[in-house]
């Protein structure tokens, strides 16, 4: 992005979000626990059962509550799915710079993706937050984590440190992979998922004025692993974006038929095989495979709609409903 955003203040949004998960906790069937060192920690399904209201709402913590993330039906390949509907009027800010899980949270003894707000304190990520020209300067900051392990007060100091704030001043909110909430907020990653594509492309992203999409919720599956495949699958064989940006048709006729997942040469079977395939190393997969099914682009100044990618509910269905995972 040309030039600076200012602050919309997203930690700010999110830790209202996170008070509001405190309040509720017993309804949204999590637990909130502060560490000797004054982190709040909210378990939405370690050690709780969480459930599908403590997704949606970690999904729109997430995007720094700058986007609506709500449950929807969709109609795929004749059938209907249960599915999330997500929508930003920021998608650079609330997908790239704070949803994104771009941040490695590995001091000793813990390993989890961070994701959330916090990201756009911290900026650890610096190459990325140089392109999209925004920072904050928070007082307090929420991260959201995607793991089996409770963070621990070693962990809130090592966050601390990076993101110069005291402990006391963060809230981790956490869920596995395979939980209710955590498959929840990561098929609410749909519009993300695009974006990045597009960012890879080195298409500059302030020209996106808006996004929305939809991807199939995936049911619980037995590990993280399968977890992992499922959640890729809802999104790469069933999502389906609709971005409204700045630019002109020719610009967004050689862009579309780049970005569905079908582009990528992995695509075609379960995300699953596809891991295994290649020794369970996400980098040996073609990044170019991480998109949604199904991508449509309107020109702001023409009107004009460019789509590319279909939905395959086969391959879908197979991830979801077949072989018990």
């Amino acid at each position: 992005m040309d030039g600076s955003v200012a602050s919309l203040n997203l930690n700010e949004r999110a830790w209202a979000l996170a008070d509001l998960m405190d309040e509720e906790a017993d309804a949204l069937r999590v637990r909130v626990h502060h560490l000797a060192g004054g982190a709040r920690v909210i378990d939405a399904g370690i050690e709780m059962p969480g459930g599908f209201s403590a997704g949606l709402m970690m999904s729109e913590l997430c995007l720094g509550d700058l986007g609506d993330v709500s449950i929807t039906t969709l109609n795929l390949g004749g059938s209907n799915w249960p599915g999330l509907l997500v929508r930003t009027d920021f998608p650079a800010i609330a997908c790239m710079a704070s949803q994104y899980a771009g941040w490695a949270i590995n001091p000793p003894n813990f390993f989890a993706m961070g994701s959330g707000p916090l990201r756009a304190h911290a900026r650890v990520e610096k190459e990325l937050f140089a392109k999209l020209g925004y920072a904050e300067q928070a007082d307090r900051g929420v991260l959201v984590l995607e793991g089996r392990t409770l963070p621990t007060d070693e962990v809130a100091e090592w966050v601390g440190k990076k993101a110069n704030l005291s402990p006391s001043q963060l809230t981790f909110v956490i869920a596995p992979t395979a939980s209710l909430a955590g498959l929840t907020q990561i098929s609410a990653r749909v519009v993300e998922t695009g974006l990045h594509k597009i960012e890879t492309l080195g298409f500059d992203l302030s020209k996106i004025v808006s996004g929305m999409g939809t991807a199939p919720l995936s049911p619980v599956a037995k590990n993280d692993g399968r977890g992992i495949g499922r959640t890729n699958d809802c999104i790469l064989y069933g999502g389906q974006v609709h971005y409204t940006v700045n630019a002109t048709d020719d610009e967004l006729a050689a862009l579309a038929p780049k970005l569905p997942a079908n582009a990528s040469p992995d695509y075609g079977r379960p995300f699953y095989e596809i891991f295994e395939r290649n020794g369970k190393d996400f980098y040996k997969i073609d990044p170019l495979l991480f998109s949604p099914a199904e991508v449509r682009l309107t020109s702001t100044t023409s009107g004009r709609t460019f789509s590319a990618g279909a939905v395959n509910a086969t391959v879908l269905a197979e991830s979801l409903y077949g072989n018990p995972q």
